[in-house]
């Protein structure tokens, strides 16, 4: 009897892990499927892993330069946070490993796909939009959806015990039960202990930043150049886009750039705390929002920050494959036309100081707003009717209310 094949995202983690096996016990021929977005994993030793824990075939595909250029920087073009906070990292990534998931499928045939994320989270909603939106024929397998595996590995430390049962090396211990998820925009931290939000987090579970308590105590001014609202160099080097959002990860992690400790909402209707290092990602974001206000006119900005929230909601939600977002990611593209320039910033112990900015499409007029204008470039008697004009509604409604 034949055996159906299903691509599955693999990371290697904990989840995938034990899923690669445990989809093999189930009689399927597992591909595994591994996205490289700059995760510091040694990927010879996940090939060997996965085919230790049952693989039949195995698969990395670079996307750091399509993940940095086509879904990072989108996001920062839009300024983008989530509640006010987060930076997207791990939901910027799951339409690109969906993306790539569903191709390795056509090269291999397979019929079924398959993820590790919990039905408790975000990330299975991301994945399964995103293969319905690019691929709908595709059947899923979500294991964590299905009584015959969540019935047996409950929780963390039942999945602990099952890959120690098989021999199967993982990075989680009952020591340090939490879960982590690492790409060139940032690295998350969510479960185990952390899912007490009056606890704070052990300060050696971070990877990419210093406490910045214990950075150092020289300040480092850094130049980054845009092109089109999209980073180019770092100090006067043109770089890729991967190099230079990792460029920004070391200089920042030294810093103890882009720490953050949140409560938020998950689509799936439950709150949830999760713990970002996102140094290179904090950096780009205040100089990329710093240039806009020398070229952008303001009704413009003001426009991109009512539409941001629902691009940040998109990508959160998983609707990066939709017709919504296609509109929104257009609008944001004619919006960058002139975000071309330097922007300089000094970083110290956790913090980001806007240092100088320029850029040949700059809206600032020196002439113009100087209080020591003796040109005649602005005529301030001209602002009395401007204010009279604009106050005619205000005195038309206090008229009305008198009545």
């Amino acid at each position: 009897m034949s055996r159906e094949k299903v691509v599955l995202a693999y990371s290697g983690g904990l989840d995938t892990s034990v899923i690669l096996k445990w989809l093999d016990l189930q009689g399927y021929d597992v591909v595994a499927y591994v996205a490289d977005l700059g995760q510091r994993d040694d990927l010879e030793a996940l090939e060997e892993k996965a085919y230790k824990s049952g693989a039949k075939e195995f698969y990395i595909v670079d996307l750091k330069d399509e993940f940095v250029k086509n879904y990072v920087y989108t996001s920062i073009k839009f300024n983008a946070v989530y509640e006010g906070r987060y930076l997207l990292g791990t939901s910027l990534a799951r339409p690109v490993i969906a993306k790539g998931m569903v191709d390795i499928a056509r090269k291999t045939g397979a019929k079924y796909v398959a993820h590790g994320a919990t039905g408790k989270g975000n990330d299975q909603v991301r994945f399964e939009l995103s293969v319905a939106a690019l691929a709908p024929d595709l059947k899923v397998i979500a294991p964590w959806r299905i009584p015959e595996f969540f019935n047996v590995i409950k929780g963390r430390q039942e999945a602990i015990d099952f890959a120690a049962k098989y021999g199967i090396p993982v990075k989680a211990t009952k020591d340090k039960p939490w879960s982590s998820d690492e790409n060139l925009m940032h690295i998350s931290f969510e479960a185990g202990i952390l899912e007490d939000p009056a606890k704070r987090p052990p300060e050696d579970m971070f990877e990419l930043t210093v406490d910045p308590k214990n950075a150092s105590d020289t300040p480092e001014e850094v130049e980054i150049e845009f092109e089109k609202g999209e980073p180019v160099a770092v100090n006067g080097e043109k770089l890729s886009p991967a190099k230079l959002l990792q460029t920004l990860n070391e200089i920042g992690g030294r810093h103890g750039i882009g720490r953050i400790d949140i409560v938020e909402s998950r689509y799936v209707g439950m709150k949830s705390r999760g713990v970002y290092e996102t140094p290179g990602g904090t950096i780009l974001m205040a100089a990329h929002r710093d240039l806009e206000g020398l070229t952008l006119e303001g009704s413009l900005i003001n426009l991109k920050d009512m539409l941001m929230p629902r691009f940040a909601y998109l990508v959160y939600a998983g609707y990066w494959f939709s017709s919504e977002m296609d509109c929104l990611r257009a609008f944001v593209e004619e919006s960058q036309k002139y975000v071309t320039g330097k922007v300089k910033v000094e970083l110290y112990k956790g913090n980001i100081t806007i240092v100088s900015r320029e850029s040949k499409y700059s809206l600032y007029d020196q002439m113009l707003v100087s209080m020591d204008d003796d040109k005649g470039a602005y005529n301030q008697a001209d602002a009395t009717g401007f204010i009279k004009l604009n106050s005619l509604p205000l005195i038309a409604n206090a008229r009305r209310r008198d009545k």
